[in-house]
């Protein structure tokens, strides 16, 4: 599982960003590659997914069916815009300090991606279907083949990067509950050899707690030889 403070250093809510490390981040590299399939997806079909033959009415290239098409655009321009939500979430979630927030992040990832990965699986099932069941009579000179091949071929790597979404959010949540994910040790964990913290008074005595963020309630000057411990002297008679 990735730190809190994978982009940044220091507290949550006051982390610098790093584009670098970002970038750099296996995560980001799929968000980037599946926002990158979706946009060949859904601009193969809008481009050269119509084809207009002896009349003014486009017709799809996947057997003429109009569900395909419509298909293959819905599913790539929600996973482009999807993509890029979650590019952002995941520059922000290391500066998100509510551990509530945190693991809803997490959650959301993982329904999003399963669904996307879902939804892609079906949609290379139905155009694959369709593009087999297309005759040459329908495209003459093999018009709009390459987009047809293209569209399929990038639901396939859709699948793929969007399962390796769906495993990774996954482990998130699962792990978080047992790391410093959705705790409030990824706040700033204080060392494990943090010594107590003294509280000096007058006149040299020392009061000292074990607890860094309890202060003494009060504070009064305090002579240190009554701090010695007398023994209480006899009655007189």
């Amino acid at each position: 599982m990735e730190p809190a403070g994978s982009y940044g250093a220091g507290k949550a809510g006051s982390v610098s960003f790093d584009p670098v490390a970002f970038f750099m981040h296996p995560r980001t590299i799929l968000r980037l590659l599946s926002w990158v399939f979706s946009i060949v997806v859904f601009s193969c079909i809008v481009n050269e997914g119509y084809i207009n033959i002896g009349s003014e009415r486009l017709l799809c290239i996947f057997n003429n069916n109009a569900d395909a098409c419509n298909y293959g655009v819905t599913i790539g321009v929600a996973c482009f815009l999807g993509s890029i939500c979650f590019l952002i979430l995941d520059a922000y979630f290391p500066t998100i300090s509510n551990v509530r927030d945190r693991k809803r992040a997490v959650l959301l990832d993982l329904v999003f991606s399963g669904l996307a990965s879902f939804l892609w699986f079906v949609g290379f099932c139905f155009l694959a279907n369709q593009w087999q069941a297309t005759s040459p009579d329908e495209l003459p000179l093999a018009q709009g083949s390459d987009a047809a091949r293209a569209t399929i071929a990038f639901c396939f790597f859709s699948i793929l990067s969007w399962a390796v979404l769906t495993l990774s959010a996954l482990r998130r949540f699962l792990t978080g509950s047992h790391t410093n994910l959705f705790t409030w040790q990824h706040l700033d964990p204080a060392p494990s050899n943090a010594r107590a913290t003294p509280y000096p008074i007058t006149n040299g005595a020392t009061i000292v707690t074990t607890n860094p963020y309890q202060a003494p309630p009060f504070t009064e000057t305090l002579d240190p030889q009554k701090l010695t411990q007398q023994r209480p002297m006899a009655p007189a008679f």
